[in-house]
């Protein structure tokens, strides 16, 4: 059997029971960090705290080489796949349990709380009025990629909000000036006009939560890593006042 689980959004006391039974009855525990940050997790603090050895992998182990370092052992055994966040929010593990079916392995999904669910309660926006979501990564070969600017537009065109991933290692401040760069090619005024809200360490006992206008927004200092980024669409009077309240927003918004 192979068993993906979710770590959830920060630490290791994010795992869910039904994660943590799943962790100590597996007979090997493979984690995976490509694809979600660490955040407070520490490989020591999670052998720690679930009582079992784990075999952390890189993106050539599943991509390419999935069929001798997972699948061939959950053929006979029970083998488990952490991963930060929800277990299944990467296509990487989609394809991976592809394969598996296709080789008659039994699979399993044990969720837990992931960024794209927690963003809108933690700033108080509506969750349903979120659209196409990006990802804000450091520039390829010195090109800026457009994709996340484009998002952020054709959401705002429906009224919708966009949530931005940022790279794994990359922080708010960067992400907004890459941003700011593009607006700044397309002649664009619609970015500098509206309140953009920055998330840090989602899930941990002090998460930042900071609502402002780009130019302010992109000389706070939200400490360390992981952040996020939420461009609001049309924003509700309730929504408003949450960014004012929750988030520190201007009260002009």
């Amino acid at each position: 059997m192979l068993t993906f689980v979710g770590l959830g959004l920060f630490d290791e006391k994010d795992v869910t029971l039904k994660g943590l039974d799943a962790i100590r009855d597996a007979d090997v525990v493979y984690a995976e960090f490509y694809t979600s940050p660490l955040g407070g997790k520490t490989v020591g603090k999670m052998e720690n705290a679930y009582g079992k050895r784990i075999f952390v992998l890189e993106r050539g182990d599943i991509e390419e080489n999935a069929e001798e370092k997972i699948l061939k052992l959950a053929k006979t055994q029970k083998v488990v796949l952490l991963s930060g966040g929800d277990a299944m929010i990467a296509t990487t593990h989609v394809d991976l349990r592809l394969r598996a079916i296709d080789r008659g392995i039994e699979t399993r999904i044990i969720h837990a709380p992931s960024i794209s669910s927690a963003v809108a309660g933690l700033c108080g926006l509506q969750s349903y009025k979120f659209g196409k979501s990006a990802t804000v990564a450091p520039p390829y070969k010195g090109v800026i990629s457009e994709v996340p600017y484009d998002t952020i537009m054709a959401n705002k065109e429906r009224g919708l909000h966009t949530l931005l991933y940022l790279d794994i290692s990359m922080r708010i401040n960067d992400a907004l000036r890459l941003l700011e760069a593009v607006d700044g090619k397309r002649n664009g005024k619609v970015l500098k006009k509206s309140v953009i809200v920055g998330i840090a360490r989602a899930g941990s006992d002090k998460p930042v939560v900071k609502a402002d206008y780009l130019d302010a927004l992109k000389s706070y200092e939200f400490g360390a890593l992981p952040h996020v980024l939420v461009v609001p669409g049309e924003l509700h009077f309730l929504e408003k006042e949450a960014l004012v309240k929750i988030a520190c927003a201007p009260a002009s918004i």
